[in-house]
């Protein structure tokens, strides 16, 4: 390959573009943990998600040619900011700031999502295309990023649940476990209805329960757990 033809605009399409507001999302709910603003930082770790959702459609819609690999790699770098460090940093900041937990603990829990995050994420780039499913092997990693968001959200959020959500997440991601995607239509119509209304200003609090959080973690755990028992 000539350098002149490793010109960024010859590498990056729309989509990526996408990819990167997927990682600018998870950067920023970094940021907002450091900052202790946590509802923020949860509802940033959700719209990383929608993100992630689209660039893969506007792909295919645009019918982006990517020989080289350059999209798969921006998606997965931009995952691993969005779903591994964003996720196990606001885990971190807001268990700390809660009494009783120690914190040695809470660090290699943190650890954990980063590491499964990485191993999943790069298992998924080495098999894509390699084998015979059109599944997910082990648990996608934005659901992570789903599962604690909502969690958190949702008004019933519990440190030590968290943590204990964390390890099995972490280590589904790197099962061998088949997750069938997300076809279902009016589910996934659903969800983004409830992922808009946590969004926009708009209370839907029951019992200081927040109905959309708490719809959108049952959603992830029902995913989760109706799998395992499919296994």
């Amino acid at each position: 390959m000539k350098i002149e033809n490793t010109n960024m605009k010859r590498f990056i399409a729309l989509s990526d573009i996408i990819s990167l507001l997927n990682m600018t999302s998870g950067f920023l709910s970094i940021i907002f943990s450091f900052n202790h603003e946590f509802n923020i930082a949860a509802i940033l770790l959700i719209i990383a998600i929608m993100f992630d959702s689209a660039d893969g459609w506007v792909a295919r819609k645009i019918n982006r040619q990517d020989e080289l690999g350059f999209g798969k790699n921006i998606d997965s770098l931009s995952d691993i900011v969005s779903f591994g460090v964003a996720p196990a940093i606001f885990l971190y900041s807001c268990i700390n700031t809660t009494p009783g937990i120690f914190q040695i603990i809470v660090t290699i829990v943190c650890l954990l999502i980063v590491v499964c995050g990485v191993l999943r994420l790069t298992r998924y780039n080495v098999i894509a295309g390699k084998i015979n499913t059109n599944d997910f092997i082990g648990f996608p990693i934005p659901g992570m990023s789903l599962m604690i968001g909502s969690f958190y959200l949702s008004g019933i959020f519990n440190p030590h649940i968290a943590i204990l959500l964390s390890i099995i997440v972490s280590l589904l991601m790197i099962s061998n476990i088949k997750y069938p995607k997300f076809d279902n239509m009016a589910l996934i119509g659903i969800s983004c209805i409830l992922i808009i209304i946590l969004i926009l200003p708009i209370d839907m609090i029951l019992f200081n329960i927040n109905i959309p959080a708490i719809l959108l973690l049952f959603f992830c755990l029902y995913y989760l757990i109706i799998n395992l028992i499919k296994k």
